[in-house]
């Protein structure tokens, strides 16, 4: 029974599950919105809005609510997605210039510092100076679980998509997302076996004979 177990277990020990809830909470704020299964949409919606909440209290200068969220959630660093491309073209020296920058900040913006013409920018940083920002006049409900009607190949898991509010995108300019390759595999040879059941040549029925009852009587010439 159930006796005040408020959380979902997803099969996993308690570190792993951190670990995963650490992981797809920096995602989400990262790119506004993450495709998962339900069970885990539905356990991550409640610990990403608590960040959310931490961190409008750390955007008004409260340093204990700045430390929870590093305690609770990490740090990771972000390539802004205009240098995506310059950042691939880089050497490993020049990818630690920038993931590091020259001042030690730990909070860093994104913008360039000396000799580095852009810098990563921190996930902490953005929760707390734009995303926070964002729902200054909110006082919760700051993220969305849509359902989804598609399966997930494999275990025909069902899938969902958690997303922060105002991050939606308009459906009329919503692009056609490609196929898997292995959707693209289980669709080439389910048209395979529609090919080669086609192809394959129908068996002539056999003439009734005069000995059968169910056949009909051959007429007589006059």
């Amino acid at each position: 029974m159930r006796h005040r177990c408020v959380f979902r277990k997803l099969n996993r020990t308690m570190e792993h599950r951190k670990a995963l809830r650490r992981n797809m909470a920096q995602s989400l704020f990262e790119h506004g919105a993450i495709r998962t299964t339900i069970a885990k949409a539905k356990e991550l919606q409640p610990f990403a809005e608590h960040l959310i909440t931490l961190a409008k209290k750390a955007k008004q200068g409260d340093l204990k609510a700045r430390r929870r969220i590093h305690h609770l959630m990490g740090e990771r660093y972000m390539i802004p997605k205009e240098h995506l491309g310059e950042y691939e073209d880089m050497s490993d020296a020049d990818r630690e210039a920038v993931r590091q920058t020259r001042s030690g900040r730990r909070h860093r913006t994104g913008e360039g510092k000396g000799a580095t013409p852009f810098t990563s920018e921190s996930i902490v940083h953005r929760l707390i100076q734009k995303t926070a920002e964002r729902y200054q006049n909110r006082t919760s409900g700051y993220t969305r679980v849509i359902h989804l009607s598609k399966t997930r190949m494999g275990d025909q898991g069902e899938q969902a998509v958690l997303q922060l509010v105002g991050e939606e995108i308009v459906p009329t300019n919503v692009p056609k997302g490609g196929k898997s390759t292995r959707r693209r595999k289980a669709d080439m040879r389910y048209a395979a076996v529609m090919k080669a059941a086609k192809k394959k040549p129908k068996s002539a029925p056999e003439p009734a004979s005069a000995s059968d009852p169910s056949g009909d009587a051959p007429k007589s010439s006059t």
